[in-house]
C-alpha cells in the first residue's frame, strides 16, 4: 500500500476528468483512474507510472453501484482509503425536445449522470468516514445546474446533482468530509471541438453569453477542483463554484433585446 493520500476520479480517462487525474497526481496524490474506456484509462495511468506517479486504472460503469461497491474496497486494499473523490463520469447528449427524446437514452444518462454520481459519493463517502480522516469530494456540476437548457436528460440531472452536492454537503460534514461541486460551461475539450468541426455546436453562439472571450480548459476546471480540495477551501462545503468564463453573470446580460451598451 503507497504513503500517498489517494484520489478516486471517476470518468478519469479523458476531458475533464483526464485532467483531474493528472493535477492530483501532480500535487502528490496516488490516483485511481476509473472509466469504461479501458484504453485511454490504462495509457493514462500507465504514462504517469512511467513518470514516477503512483496511479491505477480500474475499469468501472458507476451506474452498477454493486460493482462500484466492490471496486471501491479493492482500490482500498491495494491504495489505501480514499482522501479525495472526483465525480466526472458523464454523458453528453446533443440538443433534443421532450416530446421526441429517446426515452432509454434518457434513462440511461440519468443511471450514469446523477445516480452514478450517487453510487460513488456513497461507496468512497463510507470509506472516508469509517477511516475517521476527513476528506473531499467534488461533483461535477454544470451551468445546466442553474438554468435552464435544450437537454432534457442532462439539463435536470446536473440540477438535481447540484441539490445532491447541498445534502451531502450536510450529511458528512460531522464527518470531516466536505463535499463541493464544480460548474463548467462549455469547456473546451478534444470532444466539444470535434462536434464544433462537425455542425453540432455553434461556437460563436456560445461565446455570445460569456463575459470573457475564452472558454474554460479542462486543466482550469481540475484547478479549482484542487482548491476545493485544498487546505485553503477548508470552510467551504456545499457550494456550487461556477468556471463558466462569466456565463451566468452574461447569459442574459449579453442577449438582452436592446443590446449591450458599448454596441449602441
Amino acid at each position: 500500500m503507497n504513503s500517498n493520500p489517494v484520489a478516486i476520479v471517476t470518468g478519469g480517462a479523458r476531458g475533464i476528468g483526464e485532467a483531474a487525474v493528472r493535477k492530483f497526481s501532480e500535487l502528490g496524490y496516488a490516483v485511481a483512474v476509473l472509466d469504461v474506456n479501458r484504453v485511454l484509462g490504462e495509457a493514462l495511468a500507465q504514462e504517469l507510472q512511467a513518470h514516477g506517479k503512483p496511479a491505477a486504472f480500474y475499469a468501472c460503469d458507476v451506474a452498477d453501484a454493486v460493482s462500484l461497491d466492490q471496486l471501491a474496497a479493492e482500490i482500498e486494499k491495494k491504495m489505501g482509503s480514499a482522501s479525495v473523490l472526483v465525480t466526472s463520469a458523464a454523458l453528453i447528449p446533443n440538443t433534443e425536445s421532450i416530446m421526441e427524446m429517446d426515452l432509454e437514452a434518457h434513462d440511461r444518462m440519468w443511471r450514469v449522470n446523477y445516480h452514478g454520481t450517487v453510487h460513488a459519493c456513497r461507496s468512497f463517502g463510507r470509506q472516508m468516514i469509517a477511516a475517521k480522516g476527513g476528506g473531499s469530494i467534488v461533483t461535477l456540476g454544470s451551468i445546466n445546474s442553474v438554468l435552464p437548457l435544450p437537454l432534457p436528460a442532462y439539463n435536470p440531472g446536473k440540477a438535481a446533482i447540484a441539490r445532491l452536492t447541498q445534502l451531502l454537503a450536510s450529511e458528512l460534514g460531522r464527518h470531516g468530509i466536505r463535499v463541493n461541486s464544480v460548474a463548467p460551461t462549455y469547456v473546451m475539450t478534444p470532444q466539444l471541438q470535434a462536434r464544433i468541426d462537425a455542425g453540432q455546436r455553434d461556437l460563436a453562439k456560445m461565446m455570445q453569453s460569456h463575459a470573457l472571450d475564452f472558454l474554460p480548459t479542462p486543466a482550469d476546471i481540475a484547478d479549482a477542483m484542487a482548491f476545493l480540495c485544498s487546505p485553503s477551501a477548508r470552510a467551504v462545503t456545499g457550494i456550487l463554484l461556477p468556471v463558466d468564463s462569466g456565463w451566468m453573470a452574461s447569459a442574459t446580460y449579453m442577449t438582452y433585446a436592446g443590446g449591450v451598451p458599448w454596441d449602441a
